[in-house]
């Protein structure tokens, strides 16, 4: 790569030339921004000619491709990531510090892609940076959205949601691909035509078009030369601009097809709580799975002489989540609509292909469509449903002779709604969890009549995060310190990090990282005082909880906790803890009207804490605005305290914890997700474990929840907490504010059990664990101990060993060599 014959003064002369090229200046007169746009352009020849490279390898081994197809791929900055696996940031470091000006100065110009948003997006991204690092032939498939979910704001203490225009300065790394564009169809009617052998071709008329245009962006592998593709789809009117219909007077119907591809790519997960947003969320899922999975075909066929009977030796689709789900229909409608096969063979081929990851315990968040709604949008691809449907009930009906409860509990359709993950589930030759927990937990409970009747498809790949972004981009001065300590080794492959085992109990190599974390809690307090105008204590436990809002990961227990403290301190200033800078990051989607009350009550307690006098700095609240890859990076480098608090049972996973565990946090947590799995590795003394267990909370939910207001009326703790929400100590006097907050812990609200997510019933465990946290952290060579341990276990918990296990198991992928001639 790069590394092998970086020409320092060759790559500043390019950078200067692009300069003029593309600016008319010198680098002297021009901006951040323009040199930003100019380096990136130069290295993007680089990349281009390894990335051609890379895809005539497939084609010479004919290899087998994996297309991940996702909702959302939280990809970051690109420039840093990509020079690290180029191996150039050393050299691309220097060349520009020579010129006068700062890499760091540089990379901060680029925006985070808007192509995601929490877990999900984020996963796919690692995933697609271990596939190229590990040599596995992999496209990304996505969306390439305007404005992402959005950038949050918060004023006066509440999220406001502003476009995220992420494009405004173009992407320098992405390539148009006009030549792979795709029409595809909505609504309409559909109308059978006989062909001369007896059977039907089906034909979608009078329906909307849109065109489905590919960028392609390059997923760089860690110096193998190996350059994957990350294909995200802009949609464009079939014709910009109806003419008869404007001379006509009919405006509207002059711009409709251009509004209607407008706003398929605008924003990722439109709001979904009313008709109008639920039909777009099911035009951006069938519009790039439509396109991605026509692609897929057309290359196959163009590789094997037009012939689709063996796709499923060359290509898989793996749905990331149930958002893909359509893959599994629209690839029947290819191979009978326009390929000729029958059912039966086009069923073979397309159970053979497509894979499915489930993300979800949560039965609400298993998604579901209005059947109106999915025949009206999609009406072809509903009857190929119908009819995969019919066939499995018979299939079930078959298995279990006269259990038309199963019948019922199994059904794709039912109640008026198309089940995507069951539909999923019967498409698809494997079903994964993504922690071992969530997948005992999805054969045992919330798709055990599934796991029953078909146990070969079940499989479980824990979660992982790449070591590259988070630790060697995130954490220079850790990184460094870990490739000094055990070789460089670990950044492709996590598991050599186990050198620094023995160097737990080395109290210079405990000072040496204690002084690293502090340094690295300098920086992100140095970005609070610049964002927050707030000044925290790097000596201060930096106990962080960063990731989306939602009810079930207990944000809002994380706060109560702060209020119970504040009250603590209120009642006794002379409290000895040690001082806890409590920080917080997340957004809420934007109809989640509940998420959003939550993060306003953060803001309300740190406007109160932060400005008493009487607290006397011993504890601050944050809340950081528009928690991103980007800053997320600084976070995790600086935070001693892991939040991962969610109710046990409701987390598929998490990669928060992973990250980190990797930068050296001790994880503050319940055992659920891939925490039992971290508290496995590291040791549960190294960790600080509270709450009820899974099976736990699973038998109190099968017999109708608990009794919070026990809780209320037994520990005057809670119950004073709770009662300041509606007495106005937090909210200036407003006793309203956060009421339905209140209610939802007491006494429910707009219907279902009062505090399903159990935070009341775990909060005095959660109390007790960060009790023994104030504890240990007095104890300052312990605590550096328990951190290095912690880095030091985290091998598992790599993308590239859950990806191999993707390959080894679901996929069956072989890797390839990318042999670049030196000039």
């Amino acid at each position: 790569m790069m590394n092998q014959a970086f020409d320092k003064e060759e790559f500043k002369k390019q950078v200067a030339s692009k300069v003029k090229s593309l600016y008319r200046k010198t680098i002297d007169e021009a901006s951040m921004q323009q040199v930003f746009q100019a380096v990136c352009y130069t290295i993007k020849d680089q990349i281009v000619d390894e990335w051609m490279a890379t895809h005539e390898a497939f084609r010479e081994n004919d290899s087998k491709i994996v297309y991940y197809l996702s909702m959302e791929f939280l990809m970051g900055r690109a420039l840093g990531n990509n020079l690290i696996n180029m191996g150039a940031y050393g050299g691309v470091k220097e060349a520009l510090s020579e010129l006068g000006i700062d890499l760091n100065v540089v990379e901060d110009q680029e925006r985070d892609y808007a192509l995601g948003n929490g877990g999900l997006g984020r996963l796919a991204a690692c995933f697609l940076d271990s596939l190229a690092t590990l040599g596995y032939p992999a496209y990304g498939c996505g969306i390439r959205y305007k404005y992402g979910m959005f950038k949050q704001e918060i004023r006066d203490g509440y999220q406001i949601e502003v476009p995220d225009d992420w494009l405004k300065n173009g992407n320098p790394f992405e390539m148009r691909r006009d030549e792979y564009t795709y029409e595809v169809k909505f609504g309409g009617t559909v109308r059978a035509e006989q062909k001369p052998d007896g059977n039907y071709t089906y034909i979608q008329e009078n329906c909307q078009s849109v065109l489905a245009v590919p960028y392609d962006l390059p997923i760089i592998g860690y110096g193998n030369n190996v350059i994957n593709t990350l294909r995200i789809w802009d949609a464009e009117p079939v014709n910009t601009f109806c003419l008869e219909s404007f001379d006509r007077g009919d405006y509207q119907k002059a711009v409709e097809q251009e509004n209607l591809a407008k706003t398929i790519v605008e924003v990722l997960y439109p709001n979904d709580n009313h008709y109008a947003g639920k039909e777009l969320r099911l035009k951006q899922q069938y519009f790039f799975i439509s396109a991605s999975v026509r692609a897929a075909v057309d290359r196959y066929k163009n590789l094997h002489g037009g012939d689709v009977h063996h796709l499923y030796e060359k290509v898989c689709f793996q749905m990331n989540d149930t958002h893909p789900t359509v893959a599994v229909p629209e690839l029947m409608r290819v191979l009978m609509d326009e390929e000729g096969l029958g059912w039966d063979e086009a069923w073979d081929i397309t159970t053979k292909t497509c894979a499915y990851t489930n993300h979800t315990i949560m039965a609400e968040a298993l998604e579901k469509w209005p059947i109106d709604l999915f025949s009206r949008l999609l009406p072809r691809i509903y009857q190929i449903v119908e009819e995969i449907n019919r066939r499995f009930m018979a299939e079930i009906r078959s298995r279990y002779p006269g259990n038309e409860e199963k019948v019922e509990k199994m059904a794709i359709l039912y109640n008026g709604q198309v089940r995507m993950a069951y539909l999923a589930i019967v498409g698809s030759f494997s079903v994964n969890g993504v922690a071992r927990l969530h997948t005992e937990i999805l054969e045992k409970q919330e798709l055990k009549d599934f796991y029953e009747m078909m146990p070969q498809k079940f499989n479980n790949k824990t979660n992982g995060i790449t070591q590259r972004r988070f630790l060697l981009h995130g954490n220079p001065l850790l990184a460094d310190w870990v490739t000094e300590k055990v070789g460089d080794g670990w950044i492709t492959d996590l598991r050599k990090i186990s050198g620094l085992i023995p160097l737990a109990d080395d109290p210079a190599c405990r000072e040496q990282f204690r002084q690293i974390k502090r340094q690295n809690k300098v920086r992100l307090a140095k970005y609070i005082k610049e964002h927050n105008g707030i000044d925290v204590n790097p000596d201060s436990i930096f106990d962080v909880q960063v990731k989306r809002l939602h009810e079930y990961k207990r944000q809002l227990m994380n706060i109560m906790h702060v209020m119970y403290l504040y009250n603590k301190i209120k009642e006794n200033p002379q409290l000895d803890i040690v001082p806890r800078t409590f920080i917080f990051g997340a957004k809420a989607a934007a109809g989640y009207h509940r998420a959003k009350l939550t993060i306003k009550l953060i803001n309300s307690v740190a406007d109160v804490v932060n400005n008493d006098p009487q607290v006397n700095g011993k504890i601050k609240v944050v809340f950081i605005e528009d928690y991103r890859v980007s800053n997320a990076e600084i976070i995790f480098a600086a935070s001693d305290v892991s939040e991962q608090i969610s109710t046990a049972s409701k987390e598929a996973s998490g990669t928060g914890n992973m990250k980190f565990m990797l930068n050296g946090a001790l994880t503050l947590g319940t055992m659920d997700g891939a925490n039992v799995e971290i508290v496995e590795e590291v040791g549960a003394e190294n960790a600080f474990i509270f709450g009820l267990s899974a099976e736990e909370v699973i038998r109190y939910e099968n017999n109708g929840g608990y009794y919070p207001m026990e809780v209320y009326n037994s520990d005057p703790d809670v119950r004073k907490v709770l009662n300041q929400m509606i007495d106005g100590t937090f909210s200036g006097g407003d006793k309203e504010l956060f009421r339905e907050l209140y209610e939802s812990l007491l006494n429910s609200w707009g219907g279902g059990r009062p505090d399903c997510y159990f935070i009341l019933k775990d909060f005095r465990s959660y109390a007790d664990a960060q009790k023994r946290v104030d504890a240990a952290y007095r104890d300052q060579e312990w605590w550096a101990k328990a951190a290095i341990l912690n880095v030091a276990h985290s091998g598992k918990f790599s993308s590239d060993r859950t990806i191999q296990e993707y390959v080894d198991d679901i996929w069956h992928l072989e890797k390839v060599t990318v042999n670049m001639d030196e000039e």
